[in-house]
């Protein structure tokens, strides 16, 4: 992963910050364990290569292949009252849309609330996670898995979900979808 390349999206905060690990147990649990020790800054994005506990919504897994897919956590510090944050997830899969057609010309469809498919089947999810303190946020953990270039699934999933390979045959560059990613989030949320 080119943690340099990504550095250089045109962000004003998203991504100027990165901390990479090759293999993690989960980005969201690295951006909670950091944030317990002020051990991160607003916009700091923790990418791994490879999660062996990778977390879905109601607690559900998120599986992933080493070196494949995206999966990463945004830290933001928004100041904001938790009021703000209402729509948010379905405003980051819109991004997400966003930034995969602008590269590729791909629509991906939208499940409420958390979901992105192609051609029916899942491609990314993504878990926001807040902590809060008399109604204001203290902090805000975005989480994305996005399925970049697997081309076999679990069992349990192999009917359900796909990926940018899986669907065109070909590879793809996953920092420059972390690039256009970012940029397009930047759009939409207050940093």
């Amino acid at each position: 992963m080119n943690i340099e390349k990504i550095k250089k999206a045109n962000t004003k905060v998203l991504g100027k910050e990165i901390v990479y690990y090759d293999v993690l147990d989960s980005t969201q649990k690295e951006a909670k364990r950091k944030i317990r020790t002020n051990d991160i800054t607003n916009g700091t994005i923790i990418i791994t290569n490879y999660q062996t506990e990778g977390i879905g919504t109601k607690g559900r897994s998120w599986y992933t292949n080493s070196n494949d897919n995206i999966t990463l956590t945004i830290v933001l510090y928004p100041n904001c009252n938790i009021s703000k944050l209402d729509g948010l997830t379905i405003k980051i899969a819109q991004a997400i849309k966003n930034a995969i057609k602008k590269l590729y010309g791909i629509l991906l469809e939208i499940k409420v609330p958390n979901d992105l498919l192609l051609n029916g089947k899942k491609i990314s999810g993504i878990l926001t996670q807040s902590s809060t303190y008399k109604g204001n946020v203290k902090y805000l953990l975005i989480g994305i898995g996005f399925n970049v270039n697997q081309t076999k699934f679990e069992k349990e999933i192999k009917s359900l979900a796909t990926s940018l390979k899986k669907e065109y045959g070909k590879e793809y560059n996953k920092e420059d979808i972390i690039i256009e990613l970012i940029q397009e989030l930047e759009k939409i949320i207050d940093v």
